[in-house]
């Protein structure tokens, strides 16, 4: 990477919406000058393209052609998730994807607090009027087996929590991982097995031309019967009939969806009315600002004193 001579501040083009600059450049500029580095920043227009050192960049930012930027060290995406922008081909610059700890931490209690719901039977008593003396007394972890489908940052750290609570863990990956505590699998050939022994499966997937649908009607099939699905990855990850069609002959209890292909969901959508569904509107795990800003500065600093740059994507993956 380079280093920069002198004490020249460095120039950030935002790409984002007007309120996410305005969230944005503060904390930015202030968690760079704590590492010495002063920046000027802007939106389109407001600097020129052979000025510009680094992008900051979210989606719904104006520019799709990065072309002009030639100068530009990287584009440091505030998010996670990378699809919209990955494949784009006048991107030519290093692309890092945000990897924080308030986004990990987030994913986490979210994942844990859905799993614990679906173990534990919560919604038995809390949606019955009126309420009926039955006790339904649940498993303990150790009886309950979970697949966790991804263990990239997100994946792995939801793993490892639900192992400490004592859960049989599985996780699946497309390349091998290693997790402590968790069983891991890797490779298409192993995710039929991941699959027969999740009575609760976690999705926590990228989406990649290979993610796209792949719990379709023929894997849904291989899940235990009667198993609980809670998806925070990519909503193109389940094929939405066929959830809806496994939900409505039991093969699929219970399905907790964060994510989804078109987002906010549609109105008349079946998963609105449909009773084995518990939508959030893509609040799992978000970007907290000031993890991010410290994270995005960081990167840049790293880069400015010739350092690898953290979390860079592999256009090859497009994670």
């Amino acid at each position: 990477m380079r280093a920069r001579n002198g004490d020249k501040a460095i120039t950030l083009l935002f790409n984002v919406t007007p309120a996410l600059f305005d969230d944005y450049r503060e904390p930015i500029r202030d968690a760079l000058r704590d590492r010495k580095i002063e920046a000027c920043v802007g939106l389109l227009g407001e600097i020129a393209p052979a000025d510009v050192d680094y992008i900051i960049h979210a989606t719904g930012g104006p520019i799709t052609d990065f072309a002009p930027f030639s100068n530009a060290g990287a584009v440091l995406s505030l998010w996670a998730g990378v699809e919209k922008i990955v494949g784009n081909t006048t991107l030519t610059q290093p692309l890092c994807r945000m990897v924080d700890d308030g986004l990990r931490q987030g994913m986490v209690e979210w994942v844990v607090g859905h799993t614990l719901r679906a173990h534990l039977g919560t919604d038995r008593y809390v949606c019955q009027k009126p309420l009926t003396w039955e006790q339904h007394v649940p498993p303990l972890a150790a009886d309950r087996s979970v697949t966790v489908l991804g263990l990239g940052e997100l994946g792995s750290a939801a793993a490892t929590a639900l192992a400490q609570l004592g859960f049989r863990v599985t996780g699946w990956s497309r390349s091998a991982r290693e997790v402590p505590g968790v069983r891991c699998l890797a490779g298409m050939e192993s995710l039929p097995q991941a699959l027969a022994s999740a009575e609760i499966l976690v999705g926590l997937l990228p989406q990649t031309p290979e993610t796209i649908d792949l719990l379709n009607a023929e894997r849904l099939a291989l899940l235990p019967k009667a198993s609980f699905i809670i998806n925070a990855g990519r909503g193109t990850l389940i094929d939405d009939d066929a959830l809806i069609a496994a939900l409505d002959s039991g093969q699929v209890a219970h399905a907790t969806l964060d994510v989804f292909r078109t987002e906010p969901v549609p109105p008349g959508h079946p998963f609105w009315s449909h009773p084995g569904l518990t939508i959030s509107p893509h609040i799992a795990a978000a970007t907290r600002v000031s993890t991010a800003a410290e994270k995005i500065a960081e990167n840049i600093a790293r880069a400015e004193s010739g350092q690898p740059l953290l979390h860079v994507v592999d256009r090859t993956l497009s994670y």
